[in-house]
């Protein structure tokens, strides 16, 4: 059996007047995250993980920021497509383990939901995703509550 890891960043701003989605949910905030799409920013890091582990690029080369066909798209029409792209090139989701970054607020409370929504979409047990959330401790971008950013990665197998 043939094994791939991937590796995936994201980092979106924060602004006042917008839903904020993290792992396919929305998460009550008084800020949302600014991009094309919803901005999922956990989604989109681990989209990364999944299409860099095979070599194909990043989220912005399936889905640019420059096409109108995804504005204000849900991510999780995003990682669907990814997770048929994997299947497609014969690899499995062995796990994911991913880190969200963010001031406020705090995320533990919501982390049970995240995991639930992942799981259906990446078709594989809860257990197998494991999501974390840390501060900056105040520091940068994210410790002035401008931004949040996400890390994900991801083992993959073959199977041949």
């Amino acid at each position: 059996m043939k094994w791939k890891v991937g590796f995936g960043f994201d980092v979106h701003q924060l602004t006042e007047n917008r839903e904020f989605f993290i792992g396919g949910i929305v998460v009550p905030h008084s800020h949302g995250a600014l991009g094309h799409s919803d901005a999922d920013v956990l989604i989109h890091a681990i989209c990364d993980a999944l299409l860099g582990a095979l070599s194909l690029g990043d989220i912005g080369t399936h889905f640019p920021d420059n096409d109108p066909k995804y504005k204000d798209i849900d991510s999780k029409v995003l990682l669907k497509e990814v997770v048929e792209i994997i299947k497609n090139e014969n690899y499995a989701i062995g796990n994911i383990d991913s880190t969200v970054c963010l001031e406020v607020p705090k995320l533990s409370p919501h982390i049970p939901a995240m995991k639930k929504t992942l799981a259906g979409i990446l078709q594989i047990p809860e257990t197998d995703i494991s999501i974390k959330a840390t501060t900056n401790e105040k520091m940068g971008f994210v410790g002035r509550k401008e931004g949040v950013a996400a890390y994900a990665i991801t083992l993959l197998h073959s199977l041949d």
